[in-house]
């Protein structure tokens, strides 16, 4: 397939120099680290201070073709805190040639796709998270008409340059019910899919070799109401923890989302409920559980406010789908809800006229209310219950633009973590860190795109690491040119250290270098709500984007 593909993309590129026809697209990204010795933290530089992780990305159009590859490096050793199936390696990480016309868009080598929300499958690549989970195989998409799509999905999914045991196969289709019956008081849209994964169980017959996933759906929208459902169930399946089967008995699994919202001029209202029982799903089946979510085939994110400020990124949550049955632990997955309520005043109005916004956040996540049989090790969950509290998030934040020249926001958070989901361990047994965070942010403009910002932060807690003080100074001289400064310091508990940074960005054209040096406040790191672990560390990084 590898070769095919490749002879391809080389027959394409030959034709279009002859004829002048078709056009290359793609992109350069590099991200490197110097890691530096640090006694405060303290912090001992490894033998490989350098690393860094590079991705070179080259796509072909001709027509209805298009051929692409990516070539990776990832030396001389991985960025920190990067699984270390990446350490050391390089070379092509993926490659495909894809077929598309009115109805038909046929892929053969990497792809991503995604059925539904993800829960049930969705394959993508994050570079910040070291995610990269395609499939290698075969897709095939089918619009017989304006109303339907049918996507049929095989193969095996990417883990580092080689690809899971697994084969992972899957069939979704969508249907527009209201443009097919010509209603248009109402939009409503229904979606089906499936997906399964063979593995092979060796001599023993006691391991499924094929667990199946199948989800339905219903999205609608009438005047200024939207909503959606989504249920999945999977089929029995061996409880794996750290790649070692650590129950004799087989479990199911359940995934319920349920969206509900209301928007009009100045005003949104937006809640999803979801519930996850034993509902992790991996391409391997003793990859489950693994911290740097590889191999992974559906799409789980924290339904939590997304924030952007280094203190309100200290707690920060990292859903909980997995059944454990064990001494240490049990539990059996997470039930919780979500709401954002966005407010505009009115131009008119006194508060209006500051451009006035105001935007509330609330979650809540707990683990299911289960009761174990250790003997028999079989578990019974409630649907909702009274399970132990994950994650309570209330925040709110307000934007004002004073004057086309000033503009500031203001935010505060009032949060409540479990010390098993911050700083690892078991889950409802550690007890609780609660902190509360504000922020201050005022910007102001000049003219020739000049502009100052500048945050003031403060976190309180008597749990953890105590409080925390935080403030960033950025300048930019031009929309090209940006220097900043940031510290965050930690006082009130037994050793008080500031993480500091300094840095900027340089854009010309399709190409952006940024660099910084400093500290790294050890933790989560999350991305749209997926998380990875990054140690403490001082150095000086660097970032190098070229698109063409």
């Amino acid at each position: 397939m590898r070769k095919i593909i490749l002879g391809a993309f080389i027959l394409m590129g030959t034709i279009s120099y002859s004829q002048d026809t078709g056009y290359f697209f793609g992109g350069l990204e590099s991200n490197s680290q110097w890691l530096l010795d640090d006694d405060d933290l303290p912090f001992i530089a490894p033998e490989d201070q350098f690393r860094s992780n590079n991705y070179f990305q080259l796509n072909y159009t001709y027509g209805k073709f298009t051929a692409g590859i990516q070539y990776e490096a990832y030396l001389p050793s991985v960025l920190l805190g990067y699984s270390p199936t990446w350490e050391n390696q390089n070379g092509v990480g993926t490659y495909y040639l894809n077929f598309k016309s009115e109805s038909l868009d046929v892929t053969g080598g990497y792809f991503y796709e995604q059925f539904g929300s993800g829960l049930i499958l969705r394959t993508w690549e994050d570079r910040q998270l070291g995610i990269n989970n395609a499939i290698k195989g075969i897709r095939v998409k089918f619009n017989p008409t304006a109303e339907v799509d049918v996507t049929g999905v095989y193969g095996q999914v990417r883990n580092g340059f080689d690809v899971s045991e697994g084969v992972i196969q899957g069939l979704n289709a969508n249907l527009d019910v209201s443009s097919l019956m010509k209603v248009e008081t109402i939009d409503v849209k229904l979606g089906a899919s499936y997906v399964g994964r063979y593995q092979a169980n060796g001599a023993n017959d006691s391991i499924p070799a094929n667990v199946n996933a199948y989800g339905g759906r219903l999205d609608f929208v009438l005047k200024n109401f939207y909503g959606g459902v989504e249920a999945i169930t999977k089929d029995p399946d061996v409880i794996v923890n750290e790649g070692t089967i650590s129950s004799a008995q087989h479990f199911d699994g359940t995934a319920l989302q349920v969206n509900l919202g209301y928007a009009q001029k100045g005003l949104g209202i937006n809640s999803t409920f979801r519930r996850l029982e034993n509902f992790n799903f991996y391409a391997d089946r003793y990859a489950e559980g693994n911290i740097y979510n590889e191999q992974i085939v559906n799409y789980i994110p924290a339904l939590t406010k997304q924030h952007d400020y280094l203190l309100s990124n200290i707690y920060v949550y990292n859903a909980q789908p997995r059944l454990l049955f064990n001494d240490t632990e049990k539990r059996a997955g997470e039930v919780g809800t979500q709401v954002d309520l966005f407010y505009s005043f009115d131009k008119e109005s006194t508060l209006g006229k500051l451009g006035t916004k105001i935007a509330g956040n609330f979650s809540y996540w707990a683990g299911l209310d289960a009761t174990f049989n250790s003997e028999d090790q079989t578990y019974d969950a409630k649907f909702i219950g009274e399970g132990d509290r994950y994650f309570r998030d209330l925040n709110i934040e307000i934007k004002n633009r004073w004057s086309s020249k000033w503009s500031t926001v203001a935010t505060y958070q009032d949060v409540i973590i479990d010390k098993g989901v911050s700083l690892g361990g078991p889950l409802g047994v550690q007890g609780d860190i609660r902190a509360q965070i504000a922020v201050v942010e005022g910007t102001r403009r000049f003219e020739g795109g000049k502009a100052l910002r500048m945050e003031l932060q403060h976190l309180w807690t008597p749990d953890d690491r105590k409080n925390w003080a935080a403030g960033v100074l950025e300048y930019n001289f031009n929309p090209a040119f940006t220097l900043y400064a940031a510290d965050s310091w930690n006082y009130g508990g037994e050793d008080e250290l500031h993480y500091y940074n300094f840095g900027g960005s340089y854009t010309k054209g399709r190409t952006r270098f940024a660099m910084n040096y400093g500290r790294q406040r050890g933790g989560l790191i999350c991305v749209g709500g997926v998380c990875r672990f990054v140690p403490e560390n001082t150095g000086v990084t660097a970032n190098l984007v070229v698109t063409f």
